[in-house]
This record gives C-alpha cells, structure tokens and sequence, in this order.
C-alpha cells in the first residue's frame, strides 16, 4: 500500500472542512477524487503532502511523493533548466540521477525548445508543463495532482495519459483531484467529496 488516509477531519475556526475522509491507494492504481470547488479538495491534498496537519486522523505514505498543486510554483527569472536543477537539489538529486529524466521529461511533453528560456517568457500552457514535469523529477511512487490539465492543449493532454499509463505500468500510484473528471472509465476508482465528505 502506497497510501493510507485515516479519519482525517479539518476545521478552520467553526467551519468544518474535512469530516473523517478515509481510503487507501495499492501501487499502480489511478483514483480521482471530483468535487464543487470549497468542497475541500485542495484542503485535502495539501494535508496528504505534508504541508497542513488535520485536527484529527493521519496519513501514511510509502515511498517518494510528486505533488503538482493547481498554482504552479515557479519562480519567473528562472529558466525551466534551472527550475530542474533547482528542484534537483531540494529532491537530493545528483546530476547522474536527474539529468536523463529532464531530458525525457523535455521530450516527452514537448518542451525541449525552452529549456534555456525564463518561466516570465512562457505560455500558460508551457507552465504547467513545467509544473508537472518538476514533480515527476524523482520519479515518485505517489503521484498527487491538483487540477492538472489546466493550460493543456489536445497534444500534451494525451501525452500526459500516456505519461500517467507508463507510470503506473511501473507501480506508481497517481491520485487526481479537479472539479470536473472526464474519461472516468482510465480510473480505478472515483470520489466525490461532498460538504467534507468523501463518496
């Protein structure tokens, strides 16, 4: 098991967030988790990744996790090599480790003619490429995406299910969450996350 959500309950003051929002993800598996925005999506995976802690419950991981988060975090006077060596270091990459993954990164979703141009110099588009790419970097075991197809045209939108496919193919887990899920037949399972909830 590459996941385990347990009992996880959020509130902000009086206002009830999450509410016992439990499921497990086994490797290679694809779950999507929809919901009306303020649902409390994002809430949730920001607590998955580490970056909140629930007022009750826990969250287990096993392995390496990629978070892609719906504002990519990018820095505009970078170049996109730079992000990845920037990224390379948080992840406690040496060049040997993430070099080639950057150059198939590139090439898979068809950016490699930007590599040496700033992030203020992109398209909305290219961005999120970018944003994507950086959390597939180290090649986690727990993929976790919020909103991913935002700025995506058709080509990089196969692209990143053909991405998502090799991935899971090697027993990697992704766990998508968005307001709308379309092709929910690519899914293992899907949530619904209603009023704090999870369906």
């Amino acid at each position: 098991m590459l996941l385990k959500v347990e009992n996880i309950e959020k509130s902000f003051g009086k206002k009830v967030v999450l509410r016992d929002v439990s499921f497990n993800m086994e490797a290679g598996t694809l779950y999507g988790i929809v919901g009306e925005n303020g649902s409390g999506k994002s809430t949730l995976l920001k607590i998955i990744v580490g970056q909140w802690k629930p007022n009750r419950g826990n969250v287990i991981i096993d392995g390496g996790v990629g978070y892609c988060p719906q504002e990519p975090l990018i820095f505009s006077q970078l170049t996109v090599e730079e992000h990845f060596q920037y990224f390379a270091a948080a992840y406690g990459l040496v060049k040997e480790d993430w070099k080639p993954q950057f150059n198939r990164l590139l090439e898979h979703f068809n950016f490699e003619r930007f590599r040496m141009e700033k992030v203020s110099e992109l398209s909305g588009g290219t961005r999120q490429k970018l944003n994507l790419s950086l959390a597939l970097l180290h090649k986690p075991k727990l993929l976790i995406l919020d909103e991913p197809y935002n700025g995506f045209d058709w080509d990089t939108y196969l692209r990143f299910w053909e991405f998502t496919g090799q991935m899971q193919a090697s027993g990697s887990a992704i766990l998508i969450v968005t307001h709308l899920l379309t092709e929910t037949d690519r899914f293992d399972r899907v949530f619904d996350l209603k009023k704090g909830v999870l369906e």
